[in-house]
């Protein structure tokens, strides 16, 4: 560009049988550099599908084929290609890649599936599964995430009486695992990773939670708005913690049946959760727990005594149910959107 105007020039063409055409060309713009590479870290996904196995392993040896022979072109732009330019049948399959090379050896064995009509179900977790820096890269890589958190945050703040992602970022592994934090952080992370499935597309047929879990659940179901259940939330972080500590909790290997054979007679233990067909979890007064915990020891099943500073789920936790309960009264309850299961516990 001279003079800070465009080039111009004038073109004519000038035919036999007297048709002339004349035309104007200008200089282009200059373009702007383009924007940095972002470059994905971590595995990506490389999602294939066709209208028959045999079309997603020929998909998949041509992609296997097309990585050895382009080494300049990122997995992640290859993955972004496969989910936005490619038309989505009814057999798939889903390769989850880390390097090139592995890329291309877990190509050669995809296993195509067909695609059913089943519902998706989302199950959110109880305290115990908080760690520093929580939701950390997921707010930095993904939008939605991020907003959602600071949503969630702008309402438990004031509630909590601090930053709550100062806690989950940059607080220590004890302070974290403290039940008036742990709680608030649990549930905070939960409703964001919630949204951001469905800002993919996933739609959840059903719900479920274990213990602070369920408040979790109880939004994504829309039984609850947010600012209700922070208030729920944080008042029961608070009113577990003040509790007088003590107490234990033990995962046993046994059937919830048995375990219940033993709880009857232990009036200070209590089923707390019920994680599979021979895992629970029980939880009361330490020597009451050690007695059930080593009952099952002693017939050769496997026990594990968890860390906790309370014995959640068990009578020890009846001192705060009154204040507990008047919170609860105080708020709104809608009808679920979505099927909601609650977790057993006592």
């Amino acid at each position: 560009m001279a003079e800070g105007r465009p080039r111009r020039a004038g073109v004519s063409s000038f035919g036999i049988s007297g048709t002339n055409a004349h035309v104007i060309l200008e200089e282009a713009p200059v373009v702007e550099p383009a924007a940095e590479v972002v470059v994905v870290e971590g595995p990506v996904p490389l999602v294939l599908s066709g209208r028959s196995g045999e079309a997603v392993r020929d998909q998949a040896a041509a992609l296997a084929g097309f990585l050895r022979e382009c080494p300049g072109v990122p997995l992640a732009d290859v993955a972004w290609s496969l989910v936005s330019a490619r038309s989505l049948f009814e057999v798939r399959a889903v390769v989850p890649v880390s390097d090139r090379a592995g890329a291309v050896e877990a190509l050669s064995g995809v296993v195509p599936v067909v695609a059913g009509e089943g519902r998706v179900a989302a199950v959110f977790s109880g305290q115990g599964s908080q760690c520093p820096g929580m939701g950390r890269e997921l707010a930095g890589r993904f939008a939605v995430f991020a907003r959602v958190l600071d949503e969630v945050c702008a309402v438990v703040d004031p509630l909590l009486g601090r930053s709550l992602r100062e806690v989950m970022w940059e607080e220590s592994a004890e302070v974290l695992e403290r039940t008036e934090y742990a709680q608030p952080a649990l549930f905070a992370y939960q409703v964001a990773l919630s949204r951001l499935w469905e800002s993919f597309g996933v739609v959840f047929g059903s719900v479920a939670g274990h213990s602070v879990g369920e408040v979790a659940a109880a939004v994504v179901a829309g039984v609850l708005s947010l600012e209700d259940a922070a208030r729920l939330v944080v008042a029961r972080g608070r009113l577990m913690q003040a509790l007088p500590k003590g107490g234990a909790m033990a995962a046993v290997q046994a059937a919830e049946d048995e375990v219940r054979m033993l709880t009857d007679v232990e009036p200070m233990v209590a089923v707390a959760a019920v994680n599979g067909p021979r895992a629970v979890v029980v939880s009361g007064e330490e020597e009451a727990v050690e007695r059930v915990a080593g009952h099952w020891r002693d017939q050769g099943r496997r026990t594990t005594r968890l860390r906790v500073s309370h014995a959640f789920h068990s009578p020890l936790m009846e001192p705060m149910l009154a204040e507990f309960r008047t919170v609860v009264g105080e708020l709104s309850f809608a009808a679920p959107r979505v099927a909601v299961s609650a977790a057993a516990e006592s």
